[in-house]
């Protein structure tokens, strides 16, 4: 085999960083326009002229034609609309800044509570029974357990029979199934704070995480509002915040309906909100109350909960928001359904959700 080499370019090697930020910056800005492909590029243009990133070397244009020579984005009636693999970018982008920042802590596989054989082993130890592996029974605890037996008796080397063995335990490895809920209403842009691009980057992280290494998991997406609705992964970039109030009983209904419809043993709910339900259907209508935390709206949230527990569903609540009332609800609503709260940072909600899915820490609801 040949090797051709040539001199070293420090400038290629800069100007790959270079790309490779920007389209980082692309890719926010897209999840902030809702996938408007010409208003993040509009708005990346702005801000080069702003800090000077742009240059006679590479202008705005050299990078749009960059994104139509990469297929991340195609020309349809005179707008620029993102491709399939332009939004698996996107994806793979935010699943990247993630795992950056955990790729020294690596947490695993997912685990189940249950033991049993076909997994890693831990130092757990049980008595042995008939159909156990031999590799993996403990002879120093089986030696153990002969010598004790024996104390006192005499006899010609070690007698060591069934009852003395032991066998390590072995953890489960299962497959998964989540449903993510999105709070889309009002209050995710409320007061000028942006939660939901961080919404839909953590739910990006997720997805691409989910497709590229836990391929028998299932996720499943609900953005809700005034109601609840399913969208699909592709759909995630283009989710936009609307003039809803915030149906989380609506949200946790069809979560539980889309699980029954799963063959997985590990069930879950992931849901990101700012913690205050607002609305419920009652009767054919919307019932709704923006002010404070209507008892009616809240008992009734607070039911599903109980529901999710007993369907062995666990929930685990990512708040983006720190209200001391609303933290109160979210932490009755977490002891009802014994599943797990996080009041996450906005800049870190993904690692929060990132490490949460890959510890999968579940405990079996009574």
């Amino acid at each position: 085999m040949d090797f051709r080499y040539s001199k070293w370019d420090e400038r290629l090697i800069k100007n790959v960083d270079f790309l490779r930020n920007l389209l980082s910056l692309y890719n926010r800005l897209l999840l902030m326009t809702d996938g408007n492909v010409d208003e993040a590029l509009r708005a990346l243009e702005e801000l080069g002229e702003r800090f000077g990133f742009f240059n006679s070397e590479f202008t705005p244009e050299d990078f749009r034609k960059h994104l139509l020579e990469s297929e991340a984005v195609q020309e349809v009636n005179g707008k620029h609309v993102l491709t399939r693999r332009g939004e698996r970018m996107i994806r793979q982008d935010s699943l990247d800044r993630i795992f950056t920042a955990l790729a020294k802590d690596s947490t695993g596989d997912h685990r189940v509570p249950r033991t049993g054989a076909g997994g890693d082993r831990i130092t757990e130890t049980r008595p042995y029974v008939f159909g156990d592996s031999i590799s993996d029974i403990d002879f120093v605890s089986s030696v153990r357990n002969s010598v004790r037996r024996q104390r006192g008796e005499w006899g010609e080397g070690l007698n060591l029979t069934e009852d003395d063995l032991e066998v390590f335990e072995t953890e489960h490895s299962s497959s998964c199934a989540t449903v993510l809920l999105i709070d889309v209403s009002h209050s995710m842009i409320l007061y000028g704070e942006d939660r939901i691009t961080p919404a839909k980057q953590a739910a990006l992280a997720l997805a691409e995480l989910i497709l590229t290494r836990y391929p028998k998991d299932s996720l499943h997406v609900v953005l809700f509002g005034d109601d609840a609705w399913e969208v699909k992964i592709r759909d995630i970039p283009y989710a936009s915040v609307g003039p809803y109030h915030t149906n989380t009983k609506a949200a946790l209904q069809l979560g539980q309906r889309i699980l029954a419809r799963q063959k997985h043993v590990n069930k879950q709910i992931f849901m990101i909100t700012d913690g205050k339900p607002s609305a419920i259907h009652e009767n054919g209508r919307l019932y709704k109350n923006a002010f404070g935390l209507d008892p009616k709206i809240v008992n009734k949230t607070l039911d599903e909960a109980v529901q999710c527990r007993r369907k062995r569903i666990a929930i685990t609540t990512f708040m983006v928001t720190q209200d001391p009332y609303l933290v109160r609800f979210v932490e009755r609503f977490t002891q009802l359904n014994k599943g797990r709260a996080y009041f996450a940072d906005l800049e870190n909600l993904g690692s929060y959700l990132f490490v949460d899915y890959n510890q999968n820490r579940r405990k079996r609801v009574n």
